[in-house]
Formats: C-alpha cells, sequence, structure tokens
C-alpha cells in the first residue's frame, strides 16, 4: 500500500465516529438527510472530481481538462482550497481532502449531512426523479452510462472524434435553454423515426422493386418531402426548452451538400444525453443560495452552537467559517444563511407575538407601551437544565417534560453508554434542541423582538379573536412554541427555489440589518454608483441575476418561421440587454443543430455619445433607446432588421415576475 493511501485510510478511521455522530445530531435537529458516502481523496483527485461536477466518470470533453486546469491553479496561485465536494444522489457521495485538519473535515462533514437534506427533500430537485419518495437520482449510474455511450460514438470508425466534439460544443452552448419549472420527461419512444424515415417505411409496405422505386421516388424527391416538413406555425406558445425541440424537429446541416439533412442516431442521442444531464444539474443551479445557506446554517448549529467542534478545534473552525462566509463579491453562503437566520427570528417573533396579543390589556395599539421586553426576554430563556448539560447534571434533564428529553438515551447515559459531556444533545428531542437553541435569545438577536413595526403588529393582531386567552406575560410565554422557526424552515426547504426564496423573505427589515444595496455602472462618468437600499430595487437586481440561472431566457416561437422552415427564437426582455456578438456566436451553433435558418428577437438599448455628453453636462444618467430587432443567420452571414411592435409585446417580460415562477405559482 502506498503512503498515500496509508494515510487516507488513517484519515478515514479518525473521521469514522464525527461521520456516525454528525449524522445522528443531524437527524436530531429535523433534517432528514439521503444516506452520505465519505471518500478520502488527495489534492490532485479533489481538482480532478471538481472537474468533472462532483463525479468520477463524465463523457471525454476537452471542457473538463479546462476545468481541471483551472481548479488547479486556483490552488497554486490564488490560494484557494476545496474543502469539500458533495452531489445530489441516493446515497450521496462526499469528497473530503485528505489534508484538511480534524476541524475542516468537522465542518465539511456536518455541512454536507444539511446538503444532503436539502438534495433528498427540495421539491426542484425531486422534479428530476418525477417527485415521488421511491425514486433516486441515480445519478452517478446515469453519468456513467453517458461517458459510455458517447465513448461508443467516437470509437466508431465512421465518425470523426472531430465532430462529436464540435457536436457535444454546440449543444453545451445552449445547454441552459430548458424548461427547469417543468417536470423532466424523457425522449418519447415515437420520437425515434423522422418524417423521411416514415415515408420511406411506406414505401417498402408496397412492395415495389428498387429499380421502380428508385425510379420514381428518387432521393433527391426523398430529401425534399423530409425537408418540407409542417405547414404553419408551431408551437402554439412559446417553447422554453430549446433542447427538447430540436431534438424532436432539429436537424443537422451537411456542408458538402449544402443542405439539412436527418440527424445521425449517435447525434440525436448525445443531444439527448445532454439535455438529460441540464435537467440533473439545473436544480443545483436554481437553489444556490438557498442550498448553500441552509448547509452553513445547520454547520455552524452543529459545529459552533453544539459544540461538535471541541475547544481545541473551535478556532480552527471559526478561521474556516470566516473564510467561507467572507468571500468576496455576491456570496450565496453569507447571503443564504442570513436569509435563513431572517426567516427563523421572523417566525420566532410572530409565534411570540401572537401569544402576547391573546393577553389580557395587549392589543398590536399598545403592543410597544404595555409589553416589558425584558421581562419576556427572561422567560424565553431556555430552562437551565437545557443550557448545561453534562454527566453531574443527569437527573435534573431527566426530570424535564417528556417532549424534551429522549428517556432512552436519558437510560444509556445511566448505563455509560454516552459521553454526555462530549455529546449533551444526544439526551434531547427536536423540542428539546429548539428550547437550547431558541434564536430569539441570542446576543446577536436580542432587540428583535422590540423593533417589529406597526405595521406586523396590525398584521398579526387581524388574526386574533381571542385576545384575552391569558391572564398575563408568564402565561403566554409558556404556551410559545420553541420549534416554530426549525419548523418553518423545513417547509419553506422543501418548496422554494433561490428566485421564490428571495423574492417571498427579502424584506426591507433584512435590507436594513445588512446593510445590501444596488449599484449600476454610470454612463456619465465611467463608474460605479450606489444607487439605491430600498428593498424593492435590492430584490429586483437579486431576482434578475438569479431568473433563469442569470442567463437570458430564450423561447421557441416558431418551428415554420414565414413558412420557410427557419427557426425563430425570441429574447424575454426584462430590461437586460443581449450582448449581441456573444447571441450571433450562439446562433451559429444553433444553426448546425436545425439544419436551417435562425432567427433570434431581441431588445437593443442604445445610448448614443451626444446623449452620454448631455447627460454628463446635465450631472444624470443617458435614457437609453430601445429598439426591437431581429437577427437572422443562414449559415454564412447575419443580417439584422427592425422589429414591428406586435413582435416587440411578445418578447417583453412581465414586470411583476420577470419571469421568476412557475404558471401555478402565479394563480
Amino acid at each position: 500500500m502506498s503512503l498515500n493511501r496509508h494515510h487516507a485510510h488513517r484519515v478515514a478511521d479518525e473521521l469514522e465516529e464525527p461521520v456516525r455522530e454528525a449524522n445522528e445530531l443531524a437527524r436530531k435537529l429535523g433534517l432528514e438527510p439521503y444516506p452520505v458516502n465519505y471518500w478520502i481523496v488527495d489534492n490532485d483527485e479533489m481538482n480532478h472530481l471538481i472537474a468533472y461536477d462532483g463525479f468520477q466518470e463524465r463523457y471525454p470533453h476537452w471542457r473538463w481538462g479546462m476545468k481541471y486546469d483551472r481548479q488547479q491553479k486556483t490552488n497554486q496561485y490564488v490560494g484557494g482550497k476545496a474543502f469539500e465536494l458533495v452531489n445530489n444522489d441516493d446515497p450521496s457521495h462526499a469528497f473530503l481532502q485528505e489534508s484538511n485538519s480534524l476541524a475542516d473535515q468537522k465542518a465539511v462533514i456536518t455541512h454536507v449531512e444539511a446538503h444532503a437534506d436539502f438534495f433528498a427533500n427540495n421539491r426542484w430537485f425531486g422534479l428530476f426523479t418525477g417527485d415521488e419518495a421511491s425514486q433516486s437520482p441515480a445519478a452517478a449510474a446515469l453519468l456513467a452510462r453517458h461517458a459510455r455511450t458517447i465513448e461508443s460514438a467516437i470509437a466508431d470508425p465512421e465518425v470523426d472524434r472531430s465532430e462529436v466534439e464540435r457536436w457535444i460544443d454546440n449543444v453545451l452552448c445552449i445547454d441552459d435553454v430548458i424548461d427547469q419549472h417543468r417536470a423532466f420527461s424523457r425522449r418519447r419512444e415515437d420520437d425515434d423515426r423522422s418524417d423521411g424515415e416514415d415515408i420511406e417505411a411506406a414505401l417498402e409496405g408496397l412492395g415495389l422493386s428498387d429499380e421502380v422505386k428508385h425510379e420514381v421516388f428518387d432521393e433527391e424527391w426523398l430529401e425534399r418531402q423530409s425537408e418540407d416538413g409542417p405547414t404553419g406555425s408551431f408551437p402554439e406558445t412559446p417553447e422554453p426548452d430549446l433542447l427538447a425541440f430540436l431534438r424532436e424537429h432539429g436537424k443537422r446541416y451537411d456542408d458538402e451538400a449544402g443542405r439539412a439533412r436527418e440527424m445521425e442516431l449517435w447525434q440525436r442521442e448525445i443531444l439527448e444525453l445532454l439535455r438529460t444531464e441540464a435537467y440533473y444539474f439545473a436544480p443545483q443551479r436554481m437553489t444556490k443560495v438557498m442550498n448553500e445557506g441552509w448547509a452553513a446554517y445547520w454547520e455552524s448549529m452543529m459545529m459552533g452552537e453544539e459544540g461538535f467542534a471541541d475547544a481545541e478545534e473551535f478556532i480552527d473552525y471559526a478561521d474556516h467559517q470566516a473564510r467561507v462566509l467572507g468571500s468576496p463579491g455576491l456570496n450565496p453562503y453569507k447571503l443564504g444563511k442570513e436569509l435563513w437566520e431572517y426567516v427563523e427570528n421572523a417566525t420566532n417573533r410572530k409565534e411570540v407575538v401572537d401569544k402576547l396579543l391573546r393577553t389580557e390589556g395587549v392589543t398590536w395599539r399598545n403592543f410597544h407601551d404595555v409589553v416589558d421586553f425584558d421581562r419576556v426576554q427572561e422567560l424565553l430563556e431556555p430552562r437551565e437544565a437545557l443550557a448545561c448539560i453534562g454527566s453531574d447534571a443527569l437527573e435534573t434533564v431527566a426530570a424535564l417534560d417528556d417532549r424534551l428529553v429522549d428517556h432512552e438515551a436519558i437510560e444509556r447515559a445511566r448505563a455509560g453508554e454516552i459521553d454526555v459531556d462530549r455529546y449533551p444533545w444526544k439526551l434531547l428531542t427536536f423540542e428539546g434542541l429548539a428550547e437550547r437553541h431558541y434564536s430569539l435569545v441570542k446576543p446577536q438577536n436580542r432587540g428583535y423582538l422590540r423593533r417589529i413595526g406597526q405595521g406586523d403588529l396590525e398584521r398579526i393582531g387581524r388574526y386574533v379573536l381571542d385576545d384575552a386567552l391569558y391572564s398575563n406575560i408568564e402565561e403566554a410565554i409558556a404556551d410559545v412554541d420553541r420549534s416554530a422557526g426549525w419548523d418553518r424552515m423545513c417547509e419553506i426547504r422543501e418548496s422554494h427555489n433561490d428566485v421564490t426564496f428571495i423574492d417571498e423573505f427579502l424584506t426591507q427589515e433584512f435590507v436594513d440589518r445588512h446593510e445590501y444595496f444596488t449599484y449600476e455602472y454610470a454612463h456619465a462618468t465611467g463608474d460605479y454608483r450606489a444607487t439605491s437600499t430600498d428593498a424593492a430595487d435590492v430584490k429586483k437586481k437579486l431576482l434578475l441575476r438569479f431568473t433563469n440561472f442569470g442567463k437570458p431566457t430564450i423561447e421557441v416561437h416558431d418551428g415554420n418561421y414565414a413558412n420557410r422552415n427557419e427557426l425563430l427564437l425570441g429574447h424575454r426582455y426584462n430590461g437586460i440587454a443581449l450582448d449581441i456578438e456573444q447571441a450571433k456566436q450562439t446562433l451559429t451553433r444553433v444553426f448546425e443543430l436545425w439544419g436551417r435558418p435562425v432567427n433570434l428577437m431581441t431588445i437593443r438599448k442604445e445610448v448614443t455619445e451626444k446623449d452620454v455628453e448631455i447627460a454628463r453636462r446635465r450631472n444624470r444618467e443617458p435614457e437609453p433607446e430601445e429598439r426591437g430587432v431581429m437577427i437572422r443567420y443562414d449559415g454564412t452571414g447575419f443580417e439584422t432588421t427592425e422589429l414591428g411592435p406586435e413582435r416587440i409585446e411578445s418578447i417583453e417580460a412581465n414586470d411583476i415576475d420577470y419571469d421568476t415562477k412557475p404558471d401555478e405559482w402565479l394563480a
């Protein structure tokens, strides 16, 4: 056995207990993760896995080498470090770098358990598996099969490797043009045969001799029938899944013949395989903020507040978390964790306020005048027996309410089977842990209840009918559900994606508390300026960043444009203009998958130098002119024409939702 493998086995043995205990703690806290297989890897193996998106086997393509090289250089020159990697599968597979300290490994393990819970319970991940609990992503096996299929195409002596790679490049150029709000459906069996193949099959059924068939129905005639295709416009409504549309109706462009031909079997198969992978990875891109924030929240809860990092490891762990949460730019870990904490605090506050408004003499109008917030804070503190669990206080814990204590664990602790001083959480139930870690009594949140606004008080008070249920504050607080915040977080984890999460929970209170703001490029001065701290502006900016993975939304408007079998695409314009040069490059790729001319409708923003100069003199921003254009590519060159008002209206996004939510959420 090599020295490295021996070291990996030693690390694995050292982590056996943390892995087991982290999973038990996660389940005590109400999480329901997929089982996780942990693998110890060295730095080079980790770079390889990162390049392969967290999997050990992918199809051959140049981009994996490019990603590997970029990751290696990031580690070498920038000082970046990949602490962990976990994939969405059942069981999930997590890869730990053997050079990590024990504190880092524990942090990674707790982080991974939360990710595995999110994978298993979020509805958007369920769209790939059919949203059935019995269904598993089986992702590792799926991607391995795809790799073998593409390897077979490359190995075919009649197919040039460069053709396969170019075809993959074409598909990857538009692999985000799918309908991520729709449950994934695989290729229909009856799509396998083209119109041209149907005609040939019909001729076979006539029993004609080859001589008659070739004389009456020559090859050129058969090609024309295949090219003619359907008459009239289709689809009836814009289709967001361009990959599926190309799979069903696309052709390949034959350079030698200068015309469209039916796709080869390997081409259509690769198109479908890469479409499947796009749907598999889509939920991870749709929930990046939620998922990373969820994992960061529970990692912090387990490592810091529940002492999973012991006293010797805690400083290392604090440094670990500071690096993760302190990375520059739009940090999904930081934004996500802050939003989850806001959800928890807001829910807990609403629960407390609801109980206080049911107390004699307390109304939403006099709330701030009559409520003794210091007294409420004292009453919300967890019972001392919950806060100070240890082997010397075992009987005190055992005397607590049944709903707070795991009595089976108490018996095991009495028998010496549980190290209570190391793992105090083992003695508690979910409700006991919720009270032990109640958010409103934490130092950073102590003013949260007092800060509630009159608008929120009125909204809560509107549904309070039994306003004298409690005779005093002590009775009211005794009835507070300490697990309300965690319960609400689990509900949200099941149903939301980043866009709906930010849309619902990014409030003015959140923006003010965390000092978020928007900024814009100023044409007049040639630099960036802070422009707003209004929650509506911050939210709009973020929603545009996360809608459709932050990419332009492109839809199929017509597969028989102008009755010439041309493809008409529309850019859903939401105020953000396309990079026209990139759009043209993409059209050349789509042309190869369609085989005939392609058209793209979009709206340009144009600012002249004169507009900028006038605006600069007036110390304001120039107003860009919006102009609808159609860009056409026919395989040889581009043509740009003006769009009419009706066409412009068909691609303008709705100001209400910016295409952020599936239709059922807008009912």
